[in-house]
């Protein structure tokens, strides 16, 4: 699928342009804010090509797409407005609360610069080795200028954050410039070198050093943002133009210096100190949490609330030993996917696991996790487990970041700091959390789907999402065992109102790609067994089930349509699969008063799954049926031999 495609795809999925407040990405994901989560299509993103996962954390909507996510979201700006900066962009006003709104503010401000904050970390960390090996010293003018190249970002980090905020609160991006850009104006930092004593009419002012920065540009922002709604609306429009920036200015450059700049500078360095005191108090213990939990904050998104803390450690310490042992959850997770790789006979789950291997050991670990260990759910833990192990060894070594970059191989230059202290922990470190995971992974198992040629049937199970890699097609392999020569009587398993297969809102039903059978719309919340047989099928979900009777037919029951998605919410199963059963035996109940109020179909396709294998499945009932009338017959190869 092109990248055109795709973004289309996406966008309308999300439910339309209209619907979008906001869009950024960062490694492997775009980030929406949408206007009303209610209108996206959250199944049909999960199924889209091109789409790794879809995850709704921190009041985001987030679309995995992995390693080409910049290009889709260029794709999107092309056939979108979406990214239009304009201030005359409908809002729609909603607000995230609470740590979904905090993460939210968060990951939208730090999401765009994550890509060149990872190039530039990657340089500095190369510089760092240059000379620790004396290839350059720092005093060559080749070095001078690529350490330029590579630590303008961070030096300059207070204009960048002043871009990003500013697009988060729709505030003036060039007047939140203007203020971030007085705080390292160069007199004002030659007034703090020379520790001149400074007021502003006769008000102290506490200089600080604002390059390299975090809080404080956000805190100024932030009010910025708010001061400009105020005055944009209290001022006439010939001279709100000018005015408010002037306001503004004013304002805000003394506030800033005065308030929320030392306060900035100094929350941030209690977390900064408060984060190498648990370090410092057990770096054993604190490696190894930080090692096991980093990847499971990443699935809910709350990682990104430490981003901040990385960053503010190396502007106040210039090295930073938190992040260090968060690596070891990268490699950890890199190792657990290729002990997937070497596990399964799965050719699809295979390549899957191979692919994904080799995306993780660069730091993108979405298409490890939610394509392979989160959902084989064993290899995720040992990948935690391992995690833990390298996470354990790292913080013991002291190991240091000396810049900011997504974990993975490019990206191991910037923990190699002067003399190269901690940087052999790091790899002993990291090798162990991959070989550890794979070995976990190996011996501990997991449930290995059936290879191509064993799920042929399983691709005629319905498209609810789950449904389709159920993987139990145990009816399947019965009805291989007995040949389908004798005719078979279907009793209705559901009381109600006969409805014609084709009427049913699911094309998977509808278009008989099923099988042949009918539909009932249920009077009662009741399924009994429709003649003698083996439960072959019991969705965990509870709202669909098989059974096979003793001469081969298999009967699907799928009570509604897209109820998967209830997740078993009004439904309650009395069976498991194995458990043999007789005609009339209750089976499952459901609530056809709280599906109908959650907006589902409860209209229930009886469907003869192997109806290929016989001649004919006839209906015998209209109208209103009941659970002892006879629904289907299904004709045998030798009743056609008879005639």
């Amino acid at each position: 699928m092109s990248q055109e495609k795709l973004a289309r795809e996406i966008v309308e999925r999300v439910g339309g342009e209209k619907n979008v407040e906001s869009l950024v990405h960062c490694a492997t994901r775009l980030r929406f804010v949408l206007k009303d989560d209610s209108k996206a299509d959250k199944a049909g993103l999960e199924k889209t090509e091109g789409v790794i996962a879809v995850k709704e954390n921190g009041g985001q909507f987030q679309v995995v797409v992995g390693n080409k996510v910049p290009e889709v979201y260029q794709a999107i700006g092309q056939i979108s407005n979406i990214l239009d900066d304009s201030s005359t962009k409908e809002k729609s006003g909603k607000k995230v609360k609470g740590l979904g709104g905090i993460i939210d503010v968060i990951s939208s401000i730090f999401a765009p610069l994550l890509g060149v904050m990872a190039g530039a970390g990657i340089l500095k960390g190369l510089l760092l080795i240059a000379n620790n090996v004396g290839w350059l010293e720092k005093t060559d003018t080749t070095y001078i200028i690529l350490y330029a190249a590579a630590d303008s970002l961070f030096y300059f980090l207070p204009l960048l954050l002043a871009v990003t905020t500013a697009r988060k609160f729709q505030g003036n991006a060039f007047v939140a410039l203007t203020i971030a850009g007085a705080l390292i104006y160069p007199t004002i930092i030659q007034l703090k070198t020379d520790g001149t004593p400074t007021d502003f009419f006769g008000i102290p002012v506490v200089l600080m050093s604002y390059a390299s920065t975090v809080i404080p540009i956000i805190l100024a922002v932030i009010v910025m943002s708010k001061l400009e709604k105020f005055f944009n609306k209290l001022l006439h429009d010939s001279i709100k133009n000018f005015v408010t920036p002037l306001f503004l200015l004013v304002i805000m450059v003394p506030l800033t210096l005065l308030a929320f700049g030392p306060f900035g500078v100094y929350v941030g360095n209690g977390i900064a100190s408060a984060m190498v005191a648990a370090f410092g108090f057990s770096p054993l213990l604190a490696g190894a949490v930080m090692g096991a939990s980093w990847q499971l904050l990443v699935i809910f998104g709350v990682h990104w609330g430490l981003v901040p803390v990385f960053i503010n450690n190396i502007a106040v310490h210039g090295q930073d030993g938190v992040k260090p042992a968060a690596t070891a959850s990268v490699f950890a997770q890199t190792g657990a996917a290729f002990g997937v790789m070497l596990k399964t006979k799965n050719k699809k789950l295979k390549t899957l696991a191979g692919s994904s291997t080799l995306t993780a050991l660069f730091g993108i670990t979405e298409p490890a996790i939610y394509g392979v260990t989160l959902p084989l759910k064993r290899p995720f833990i040992a990948g935690v487990i391992g995690g833990a192990v390298g996470g354990a060894i790292i913080g013991q070594a002291g190991t240091q970041a000396f810049a900011s970059g997504a974990p993975g191989l490019l990206t191991l230059p910037i923990f190699y700091g002067p003399g190269g202290q901690g940087f052999p922990g790091l790899i002993m470190g990291i090798a162990a959390s991959f070989i550890v995971s794979a070995v976990l992974t190996y011996i501990m198992g997991f449930k290995d789907p059936v290879d191509d040629e064993e799920t042929k049937t399983a691709s005629t199970t319905p498209s609810d999402g789950a449904d389709a890699t159920h993987g139990k097609d145990a009816s399947s392999k019965n009805a291989a065992q007995v040949t389908a020569t004798s005719d078979q009587e279907v009793l209705s398993p559901i009381e109600g109102e006969i409805v014609d297969l084709a009427e049913v809102p699911d094309p998977a039903f509808s278009s008989g790609a099923m099988g042949k059978g009918i539909a009932i719309e249920p009077s009662t919340g009741r399924v009994v067994a429709p003649f003698d047989g083996t439960v072959t099928v019991a969705f965990k979900k509870k709202h669909a089930l098989a059974v096979v009777s003793d001469s081969g037919a298999e009967i699907l029951v799928h009570v509604g349509v897209d109820t998967v998605k209830l997740d078993g919410q009004h439904f309650i199963s009395y069976i498991e699969e194995g458990d043999r059963v007789k005609a009339g035996d209750l089976l499952l109940e459901f609530d056809i008063e709280q599906i109908k109020a959650a907006g589902y179909h409860t209209v229930t396709p009886i469907i003869v799954t192997n109806s290929a294998d016989y001649n004919d499945v006839v209906p015998q009932a209209t109208g209103q049926v009941s659970n002892k009338d006879m629904l289907l017959k299904i004709v045998g190869t030798e009743t056609s031999k008879a005639k």
